[in-house]
């Protein structure tokens, strides 16, 4: 009888049913594992020091990432068996790789090296294993279909570029949690547009994984970072989420996003990529240094500097990304180049927006001043 069922049930037939039922698994396997993370930390000095960089003052414990990871593996395993489980189960591969990597530098740390050769096999095993790669630019430069061996490359290169994009704004409290929280809602809703509800419930699930440590990143009392552990794992399946969407319109060419995926992927991920390429930029031109070597040229370390909190920090960056990809689905029936250009023209223009209200308002200040010393 519970054979027959399962050989016949299509979870496409219950979406919002089994969607709750996957948010609710994580949300609650997520929620009850922070309890023994505090536990384990405070009593084996498991903690973040504050250092140079740092724009937190107090120890806090840095390993948020294993109740995100935690609850991932049960949704995978509990109804990845109705689900596509070939790419599932070797998904949980990549991602335990990168678990264990990640939480070996959240605790002893970790040579840049074997992060990068670990992201790399992570990545390798669902490009060659499942051949879900960027199979082509979607006719952007002219460019339709790649070359296996590049295609390959350079899906190594986006996954990545995008892991550690999301480690690199890991800054500031809740902004890393807040924006995958949001690509993985934006995810969902284009995952249930092409009806690849396994890669629907894993989006779902990691936001039941994220709401809870969201509520602890934000507390002033009982905070806890995801720490590599978790920008990782949220890195790297933002990346497959990223090569998954744009493999699967690239492939079926009736898509209702074949015309716009790219530029729908590229607006999701907008931020992590707008700043990490921002700063590399400004420590190879203008301080003539590695790209890797840490500083606070970030974006949130300058809204911190204009004055806002972390809170309004974060929330203002979200809803800038929120804005791009609202228009991004509008835009996306345009053609395909005048897509390219308005994302970028509008997000840059959106995040140096609050940038140059403030150096207006401190102009006119200024000028103020010095017009009422020479009145004096």
């Amino acid at each position: 009888m519970i054979q027959e069922l399962l050989t016949y049930f299509n979870p496409l037939d219950y979406v919002v049913i089994w969607l709750v039922v996957a948010f609710l698994i994580a949300l609650y396997v997520s929620f009850n594992t922070f309890p023994a993370i505090f536990m384990i930390s405070v009593k084996k000095q498991l903690m973040d020091e504050p250092g140079s960089r740092s724009v937190h003052s107090k120890r806090t414990p840095t390993l948020g990432g294993i109740a995100i990871f935690m609850s991932l593996v049960v949704v995978i395993t509990t109804l990845g068996a109705l689900l596509n489980t070939k790419v599932l189960l070797l998904l949980l591969g990549g991602m335990s790789i990168l678990f264990f990597l990640g939480l070996k530098d959240d605790l002893l740390v970790l040579s840049p090296k074997k992060k990068f050769l670990g992201q790399l096999l992570a990545a390798l095993v669902l490009i060659i294993f499942t051949d879900t790669r960027i199979v082509g630019f979607f006719g952007i430069f002219g460019i339709t279909t790649l070359p296996y061996w590049f295609s390959v490359l350079f899906t190594l290169f986006v996954y990545v570029l995008i892991i550690n994009a999301y480690n690199l704004i890991d800054g500031v409290d809740g902004l890393a949690g807040s924006l995958a929280l949001f690509a993985c809602a934006a995810f969902t809703y284009i995952f249930l547009k092409t009806q690849d509800i396994s890669m629907a419930t894993i989006a779902v699930a990691t936001i039941g994984s994220l709401i809870p440590f969201l509520r602890l990143n934000f507390a002033k009392k009982r905070k806890i970072f995801m720490g590599d552990t978790g920008s990782m794992i949220i890195g790297f399946l933002l990346s497959f989420f990223v090569v998954r969407f744009l493999s699967e319109a690239q492939i079926y060419r009736t898509s209702i996003f074949y015309n716009s995926a790219p530029i729908l992927a590229l607006a999701i991920v907008f931020f992590p990529l707008l700043d990490t390429f921002r700063v590399f930029f400004i420590r190879i031109v203008f301080h003539r240094k590695s790209p890797f070597h840490a500083d606070q040229n970030h974006l949130h370390h300058g809204f911190l500097r204009l004055g806002y909190s972390h809170i309004q920090t974060t929330t203002c960056i979200v809803i800038i990304n929120v804005i791009l990809f609202v228009l991004a689905l509008l835009f996306k029936d345009f053609e395909i180049h005048l897509q390219l250009i308005l994302l970028l023209s509008i997000g840059t223009i959106l995040y140096s927006t609050v940038f140059l209200y403030h150096w207006i308002l401190n102009s006119k200040s200024k000028s103020e001043i010095n017009r009422r010393d020479t009145l004096i």
